[in-house]
């Protein structure tokens, strides 16, 4: 995270540096060049690695709202530097969102007020997703719990498990604490200061789907009642469970220095939890939330704390699939069905699996769910669908609206979910504003206002389509038709030279060399033979296979037939392997090869052995193709004769992830 606060004399440079880059990067689309996640228009330009947020105080906002002057501040010195209105700082950190997403902005004063060790210095920044904030040169775990797996069956109904819940987060903040004492840091000083505050960020993910699987819209009092229910619970129960700590082994080094800050917030802490209103959360996890406070300010008071913060809301963007959640972190469901762009190439659909549970507890029959289901499956929408009251509609919207569909998520919804978890956490929320493409600078605006009105530390905004490309989307046609829009202006120019250029044939001389590599996949064997040129480049190909009948012999010989032809007429090897690799189909599985451990079938591995021995790194890195840490040669150039592969050492074992469906914890 990139921080300015809004003093600086840099402020307006600061503000706009992004949004011209990306400006830039629409200019190099719109010539022709690649516009991918990784591609050479967004590699080529500056400030593309780091969020940038600025840094408001409630003075700023207070001078916005009452439309008065703003003075920037020498650093070195404090004198007066330049003077701009407060709202049109404001409205250009609104235009420059509007264009890129960036910057967010984050509530300087409020972050402050909640802060727990007041006395031993002021937050100034956070990390690059915004939900840790607390002292410079330390550093948190983070654990975020699957919410989802905390249920159990009462009539029939499927209801959040409080008790089981409350352990699990013992268990895991206990874990964390120990892992403080055992990890490695970059510096000394973040060592140091780590120990000595021993700060935690626990939290959850899945939160949208347990909306949804309760019947419960996300944009309603009853999930956002829901919601800060579950986060005090979590937050006040681990907070007593660090003061049990405490009791035990004592508090952590900077307590006493901080002890009547800390008490204090943790008292602001206990009163919003007997603000949450009754409305759509259950009795016992309502009264469980409010008693952990009461529980831990004894304690605190009475024995301290082991840990100066416990709680953050982090965007678990990838260990929600590891932890095989719907929705991450706070976050809605981006669309019932989505589309994610992969960066080795690829798109992958994803569904929502939460909305047959939530037709069901809606009171749908099984034969509904069916039929509405497949009207998702075909349309990405649940929008249209037989049998669907319009009074369920708002629990099945998203982030986004579906490309077939009208309905969405209201921006100032994101908003206010936060706004309702924020007094319950010890950091902030790393979370998305998500935003309409038609939404104005003027909306933008509102949410930077509200977000500080309504309490919040820290707010980013996202209006879909504000990049030329994004890792998500609600439609596969859609991005198809940017692809097409993105070449258009040059399609004219490329039909004349196809015109012009008549393709030739290069043949191969009689007397050429070669290339044989033995292959076995899934103990089934065979050769691959390929005919160079003289400058090394291939120009034919041909496969062999063993013990296998005429059909699968003949169909491989026209494979190889074809693609020699392609080769002679100059297709060059990276287009045919885009092609053929990862196609799966048996015979399918270890190789003898210790640079392909496995291939999906005997094509996947004929062009992925082509892309490791003729194509260059970069190449087939960008077809997904692994490249092996040491080169060495597996086969001998000859002229008729064909060399075996033998493996010259024992495979290295697989590394392996160990997957839970209840916590994933990550050092951050």
């Amino acid at each position: 995270m990139v921080i300015l606060n809004v003093d600086h004399p840099d402020i307006v440079d600061f503000i706009e540096c992004k949004a011209k880059e990306e400006k830039k990067a629409w200019t190099l689309v719109d010539a022709g060049y690649d516009a991918s996640l990784d591609g050479d228009a967004y590699s080529s330009i500056f400030f593309q690695n780091a969020n940038n947020s600025v840094r408001v105080t409630d003075e700023f906002m207070r001078s916005c709202e009452n439309d008065l002057e703003w003075v920037t501040k020498e650093v070195t010195t404090g004198n007066d530097s330049t003077m701009y209105r407060a709202r049109d700082l404001l409205r250009k950190m609104a235009e420059a969102a509007w264009q890129c997403g960036d910057p967010g902005v984050q509530y300087d004063t409020t972050v402050n007020r909640w802060h727990t060790c007041k006395n031993t210095d002021r937050i100034h920044a956070s990390n690059p997703c915004s939900e840790y904030m607390f002292l410079d040169d330390t550093a948190c775990n983070l654990a975020s719990l699957n919410l989802l797996r905390f249920r159990k069956e009462v009539n029939g109904v499927m209801e959040f498990d409080v008790e089981a819940f409350n352990r699990a987060n013992e268990v895991v903040i206990t874990a964390m604490e120990i892992l403080v004492g055992n990890s490695s840091y970059p510096t000394p000083a973040i060592e140091q200061n780590s120990h000595d505050y021993r700060p935690l960020g626990i939290g959850y993910a899945n939160l949208g789907a347990l909306l949804m699987s309760r019947g419960l819209a996300y944009d309603s009092d009853e999930g956002r009642n829901f919601a800060a229910a579950i986060t005090s619970l979590q937050s006040g129960h681990c907070y007593y469970q660090s003061a049990k700590i405490a009791e035990k082994i004592g508090t952590f080094n900077g307590f006493t220095k901080n002890r009547e800050p800390m008490l204090e917030v943790m008292k602001m802490h206990r009163d919003a939890s007997y603000e949450i209103q009754a409305n759509g959360v259950p009795e016992d996890l309502l009264k469980e939330a409010r008693a952990s406070w009461d529980r831990m300010l004894e304690a605190g008071a009475a024995h301290g704390m082991r840990n100066a913060q416990i709680s953050v809301l982090a965007p678990t963007g990838t260990i929600s699939f590891l932890m095989d959640c719907d929705t991450t972190g706070i976050e809605p469901d981006i669309a019932l069905v989505k589309y994610k762009w992969l960066v080795g190439g690829g798109m992958m659909k994803m569904v929502n699996r939460t909305v047959p549970e939530a037709l069901t507890r809606l009171g749908y029959s099984e034969e509904e769910v069916d039929g509405i289901l497949k009207h998702i499956d075909k349309t990405d929408t649940i929008e249209g669908a037989l049998h669907v009251k319009v009074e369920h509609l708002p629990v099945f919207d998203c982030a986004f609206k579906a490309a077939n569909g009208t309905r969405t998520i209201h921006y100032m919804g994101h908003v206010r979910m936060m706004a309702a978890v924020q007094p319950f956490i010890s950091g902030a929320i790393s979370k998305t504003v998500n935003m309409p493409h038609d939404a104005t600078v003027e909306d933008i605006e509102r949410v930077y206002t509200e977000g500080w009105k309504m309490g919040l530390k820290a707010i980013a905004i996202y209006r879909d389509g504000c990049k030329r490309q994004q890792p998500l989307t609600t439609s596969k046609d859609a991005d198809q038709e940017k692809g097409r829009r993105a070449v258009k202006d040059s399609a004219t120019q490329v039909a004349k030279e196809a015109v012009a250029y008549a393709p030739r044939r290069r043949r191969l001389p009689d007397d050429r060399r070669s290339l044989t590599h033995k292959f076995s996949i899934a103990n089934h064997e065979g050769y691959i033979t390929v005919g160079l040129y003289d400058d090394g480049t291939p120009g034919e190909l041909f496969v062999t296979l063993s013990k296998h009948g005429s059909t699968l012999r003949g169909l491989m010989d026209s494979l190889a037939t074809a693609v020699s032809i392609g080769m002679q007429y100059g297709v060059p090897l990276n287009v045919l392997a885009k092609k053929f690799v990862h196609n799966r189909f048996e015979p399918s599985g270890f190789t003898t090869n210790k640079d392909i451990r496995i291939a999906k079938s005997i094509v996947d591995y004929i062009f992925r052995w082509m892309a490791l021995k003729f194509l260059s790194a970069d190449e087939a890195r960008a077809l997904g193709v692994n490249i092996p840490v040491k080169d060495e040669d597996a086969v001998e150039m000859t002229e008729g004769i064909a060399s075996t592969l033998e493996p010259t050492e024992e495979p290295a074992k697989e590394d392996t992830v160990e997957q839970t469906n209840l916590f994933a914890v990550k050092h951050g």
